[in-house]
């Protein structure tokens, strides 16, 4: 079974599986497809979180690139910043994903790169139709493009306008980067040793020299200013994908695996600590005092998120320990009312001090950074409005013998930096989610990973034995918008497509994790089919409200299979008519 949120990287890894691979080939070859279909959405030069099961048990695979060595806060503030920008080269860290994926290859699949990679050369070379999307977002940064980024014009707008929905749209200098990876190891004699030497052609190779050549170049970045970049083939070269420890906890008889704290994933596990403390009456979404509760609950969450969270709490069990405890999660329950809360109360822990980043509301940002904002193309995740402007992708796949992924490949996209010319790809902007404050565990700091939005989950039944895997796009929203599919199911008794389907809501009182880092104190974002009395119940309690539409929300994918019977089962998001569930 599989589910990804576009139907040619379905198609692509439902292929492979069907033609014996297994499923981490699958996911690997939909994967390197999302990077041609979606690449407003995600790309090479991006980043990778992944959930996979291994002979001893779950792992993260991190595909997550640090920061250059060159990325200090002296150098940043040098160059009049305070924020970290959210376009451009100051922000790209190591491309992650691209190695990642070639690692789970060599590790736990069985299939030749060429045979992965050759639907996604296919595609780039010979082209597929354009979602809509993909215009909308180049139009969006259409200015930006002819102006100051004339290479990104040439590959996304070749007849210079933006592509039009449904157009067939090609990029051949990516296919011809995939052919010279397979080709760096056409002297190889096994088949890892042949996805070795295209790891190294990429991070250490000629990947890696264009990618510093270019970024050295002095570009436009979000907020108008021209700054080259400081990454090199040497950071290139100094980062190796990896697979590592999880975190879990324990709600209503299923384990729930996810990142350790230098990502958002115990978020997550936080907020279903403190709701499970509830009745199962005050658990529903789709009711005025189960959507308060919920909100309520990430708030808090969502607030230990931006005071604890961070490369700086990766080693630290204490911490973590501290914030999944019982104790913890009953002291943060306490704290919901019948009321809204601002969402700006982290919780106390003993002998330490919470970092508290600035909450600027839009328009206060707005009134302090007078500046252009044409290049601001951050992760392109849910508007304040709550209207998609994109967002990142999703891939799940389950084979016949249990093995799962639950991925969520990012960054990268087209209008995050200047297109590449010779490699068809630009870099990410990740770094972004960094603090140019020192007292921050999320602070800017060379070799560090940054805070990532991406958090892919997995479920593991009453005995250990892995039952599903889940994401979605959406960057502050992914665990929030998974957080209401786990609710369904497994209190509500929904069916996996059910409860994808039924409406979603999300806060927006944290400080955002992209640039420019803004907050919506009280806010929440819901679909209009949540109800008028619910909605209305909803601001009389506090709640700032923005009305996103009927489908609007969340882009959930799921797929799992049934511990005792070895049924396998997936479903996908209606929304924007793009994701695909398949199997059989």
């Amino acid at each position: 079974m599989v589910s990804s949120t576009h139907w040619l990287a379905s198609a692509a890894a439902q292929a492979v599986l069907e033609r014996g691979g297994n499923a981490f080939d699958a996911a690997v070859a939909g994967a390197f497809v999302l990077h041609v279909v979606e690449p407003h959405l995600n790309g090479p030069g991006g980043d990778l979180v992944a959930l996979v099961t291994t002979d001893a048990g779950p792992r993260v695979l991190m595909g997550q690139g640090p920061a250059p060595a060159g990325a200090t806060i002296e150098h940043y503030r040098a160059a009049g910043l305070d924020l970290v920008p959210g376009a451009g080269a100051l922000a790209a860290v190591a491309p992650g994903a691209v190695d990642a994926w070639l690692l789970l290859l060599a590790e736990r699949g069985t299939w030749e790169l060429a045979d992965v990679l050759a639907f996604a050369v296919h595609y780039a070379r010979h082209g597929h139709p354009a979602v809509a999307r993909i215009g909308m977002t180049v139009a969006a940064v259409a200015d930006l493009f002819t102006e100051h980024w004339p290479t990104s014009a040439a590959q996304w707008m070749p007849d210079g306008r933006p592509p039009a929905d449904g157009e067939v749209i090609r990029n051949e200098a990516w296919a011809r980067t995939l052919d010279r990876l397979v080709e760096a190891g056409a002297e190889a004699t096994t088949r890892e040793a042949r996805i070795e030497a295209a790891r190294a052609a990429f991070a250490s190779g000629f990947v890696a020299a264009a990618v510093e050549e270019f970024s050295a170049v002095p570009h436009r970045h979000s907020g108008g200013g021209e700054h080259a970049g400081v990454i090199t083939a040497a950071d290139m070269g100094a980062f190796r994908a990896s697979l590592e420890e999880p975190c879990s906890a324990v709600f209503r008889g299923r384990t729930v695996v996810k990142t350790g704290p230098w990502g958002q994933g115990p978020v997550l596990l936080q907020t279903l600590a403190i709701l499970d403390g509830f009745d199962d009456e005050r658990l529903d979404p789709s009711t005025e005092l189960g959507a308060h509760t919920i909100l309520e609950a990430l708030k808090l969450a969502l607030a230990d998120r931006d005071a604890w969270y961070g490369e700086a709490a990766a080693g630290d069990a204490e911490l973590l320990a501290h914030l999944l405890s019982p104790e913890y999660a009953a002291q943060r329950r306490a704290l919901i009312t019948e009321r809204a809360s601002a969402g700006d109360e982290p919780g106390e822990i003993p002998g330490r001090t919470p970092h508290r980043p600035p909450r600027l509301t839009p328009d206060e940002f707005a009134d302090s950074h007078p500046e252009p904002d044409e290049a601001s193309a951050g992760e392109p995740t849910v508007a304040r409005f709550g209207r998609t402007r994109g967002d990142t992708c999703h891939l799940d796949v389950v084979d016949r013998d249990g093995n799962m992924i639950a991925a969520t490949p990012s960054g990268g996209w087209l209008q995050s930096n200047p297109t590449i010319p010779e490699l068809g790809f630009c870099l990410g902007t990740r770094l972004q989610m960094t603090w140019l404050d020192e007292g921050s565990p999320a602070a800017l700091r060379p070799g560090a990973r940054p805070r990532t939005t991406l958090t892919p989950t997995m479920l593991l039944d009453a005995d250990g034995r892995p039952e599903a895997v889940l994401g979605s796009p959406g960057g502050d929203q992914q665990d929030q918008w998974q957080l209401l599919y786990l609710l369904r199911t497994l209190v509500g008794g929904y069916s996996p497509q059910q409860a994808i389907d039924a409406p979603m809501l999300h806060t927006t009182a944290m400080v955002g994790s992209f640039w420019p880092r803004t907050v919506e104190p009280y806010g929440a974002v819901v679909e209009d089919r949540l109800g008028d009395d619910v909605i209305a119940g909803l601001e009389r309690r506090g709640h700032r409200i923005t009305r996103a539409g009927d489908w609007s929300l969340g882009r959930m994918c799921v797929a799992g299979r049934e511990p005792d019977t070895g049924v396998l089962y997936a479903a996908a998001n209606p929304r924007g008519a793009q994701g695909y569930a398949t199997g059989r």
